[in-house]
């Protein structure tokens, strides 16, 4: 079954407009918990923009799902995560000057200082997954270094449409095989919303969907709860029939 991971930075980004105490990530992660989601999502980025050093710590003592960090390849994040321990590590690229993530990792570039990351978490006993684009070169290069999971950038799949989209599609659909066949977890997610999530969760032996700005975005109107319930149930659904359409195959 596909998991989802609602990822909360949005709600913390509300918050540090006014630099203030609400609205609190924690209460964020428990009303997403109560609406279905499988996973806590969140970012600790070196600029501190959203979530906070408190944010972790809190969440770490609060989330009962499972709680992935996503961080870039930061000495000091590395220890606080090797400190605190959350169920998953998600590696990503960071630039000052970006809105939010604008692509995957470059394993192609610089892959020691990865390489060095991944081999200081797997020795602390944490699990990691790598954001990347889903391009055959960078997955390759990725699964070289034997972590747990990928995390597939669909941010361009996302901006698409039409039959642009469909090509960014059976991109996806491509290194996703790639990925399976080497036993690593298939994980998603960026620009993943109502209208489109289907189409992704319905890509075989996806694992997980991080989603944050769209539930956020809907949550305004419906409250969080009922926001990450509608989510779920559309790639729950998705997935049960996506499976079904394979096994009669």
């Amino acid at each position: 079954m596909v998991e989802l991971g609602v990822n909360i930075d949005h709600v913390a980004t509300i918050r540090q407009a006014r630099e203030t105490f609400e609205p609190d990530p924690a209460w964020a992660a428990t009303f997403a918990e109560l609406g279905g989601a499988d996973g806590i999502t969140i970012h600790l980025r070196e600029d501190r923009r959203h979530i906070q050093d408190r944010d972790v710590e809190v969440l770490k003592q609060t989330v009962t799902a499972k709680l992935n960090l996503e961080m870039a390849c930061v000495d000091d994040i590395v220890d606080m995560a090797i400190r605190l321990r959350p169920d998953q590590i998600t590696l990503v690229p960071e630039k000052r000057e970006e809105v939010t993530t604008e692509g995957g990792l470059d394993m192609l570039t610089n892959p020691a200082h990865v390489r060095s990351t991944i081999q200081r978490l797997q020795d602390a006993g944490l699990p990691v997954s790598l954001f990347l684009d889903p391009n055959l070169e960078q997955i390759e290069a990725a699964l070289a270094l034997q972590v747990e999971a990928v995390e597939l950038h669909t941010g361009t799949f996302a901006n698409a449409a039409g039959e642009e989209q469909q090509a960014e599609l059976q991109s996806l659909v491509q290194v996703g095989r790639t990925i399976r066949s080497a036993g690593v977890q298939l994980h998603a997610g960026h620009g993943l919303n109502y209208r489109n999530v289907h189409l992704v969760a319905a890509i075989e032996d996806m694992r997980e969907l991080n989603i944050g700005h769209s539930i956020v975005s809907r949550a305004v109107f419906v409250g969080l709860e009922q926001a990450v319930r509608e989510m779920k149930r559309l790639i729950v659904e998705t997935a049960r029939a996506a499976n079904g359409n394979r096994t009669g195959r």
